[in-house]
């Protein structure tokens, strides 16, 4: 078939590269236009526009699908048009422009985790698997009819290594659906069937700084959780004498030599740099004090001394 695909970030490249490799043809890639990064605000290509200007292929940049980029999809006359993390709404008329439809490689099992965020909320959530899903695209969030979906294991220690792993694993299926929908032999399952046959729809809201705030009377697997979801962007962190501090790389932990769980206490124990929970204590690797460079939590803990965080509860995820 004739495709074109959409996409943006860095974990939609191993979907681009999969495409090309493939029987079917990228006729042009549509990706968002250079974005200002970092404090500098340098305006930067996206992966997907760097990648894609690697392997020859036609460019369209587009932060809303409209207008003149309606009538720019429209004249490529696809089949359809493969997406991964594009970043806009694809309307009706967008969605017109292929003629068998508009497809996603969403990376959570529908109807589970519909949304921008569905690892890093899977992983607040404290979910030990989840997994990728294709669907063809319709006027809603994530509802359209699943196509191919693949449970996958979800125990990597970040969100960023999660994404990685599964924009891999995904690329794969995002082919094969397309493979499928070009032999005819694709099959379309509702998501309210899904949903009727047990299925849990939730929504994964995109994460913000004030999901990144550990709340320290949580238990030690929540705080974990919670960690695990935003790492490593935009961060786990708590304030220390009023300042937002980040904290990565937490694990639960024994601390023997601590009688007792003291919520809140950033202390050494042993040569490891420990944190207090509701119920126990979790390690912490690197510590990135505000306006500064991440270092080691015993370098931190040299020059501060033992830290008291005072914990603000966090909504629920």
């Amino acid at each position: 078939m004739d495709i074109v695909f959409a996409g943006t970030p860095e974990v939609a490249v191993p979907a681009l590269d999969a495409l090309v490799d493939s029987e079917h043809t990228v006729r042009a890639v549509l990706t968002r236009p250079d974005a200002p990064v970092g404090r500098r605000r340098v305006l930067t290509p996206s992966p997907v526009k760097v990648r894609a200007e690697e392997l020859g292929l036609p460019v369209i940049e587009a932060a809303r699908l409209r207008g003149e980029v309606i009538a720019e999809l429209r004249a490529l006359d696809v089949d359809a048009v493969a997406v991964v993390a594009y970043g806009a709404i694809a309307g009706p008329a967008a969605l017109a422009t292929a003629r068998l439809g508009w497809f996603n490689l969403h990376f959570s099992l529908l109807p589970a985790h519909r949304g921008a965020a569905p690892v890093q909320r899977a992983l607040i959530a404290g979910e030990e698997t989840s997994g990728v899903s294709v669907f063809r695209i319709d006027t809603g969030m994530d509802t359209g009819d699943v196509v191919r979906a693949l449970p996958l294991p979800l125990d990597q220690p970040d969100a960023a290594s999660a994404l990685s792993a599964y924009a891999a694993a995904g690329a794969p299926e995002l082919v094969a659906a397309l493979d499928d929908l070009a032999a005819g032999t694709a099959h379309f399952t509702p998501q309210d069937e899904l949903i009727a046959a047990g299925a849990q729809a939730s929504h994964a809201g995109k994460i913000t700084a004030d999901d990144a705030r550990l709340d320290l009377t949580r238990d030690v697997a929540e705080v974990v959780a919670r960690s695990r979801g935003v790492s490593p962007a935009p961060g786990p962190w708590v304030e220390i004498d009023g300042k937002r501090t980040k904290l990565f790389g937490l694990a639960p932990t024994s601390a023997t030599d601590v009688t007792h769980p003291d919520p809140g206490l950033l202390t050494g124990v042993g040569g490891a740099v420990v944190l207090g929970c509701r119920d126990g204590w979790v390690s912490v690797n690197e510590i990135q004090p505000f306006g500064k460079g991440r270092m080691p939590a015993a370098d931190y803990l040299r020059g501060h001394g033992k830290a008291r965080i005072t914990s603000t509860p966090t909504k629920e995820a």
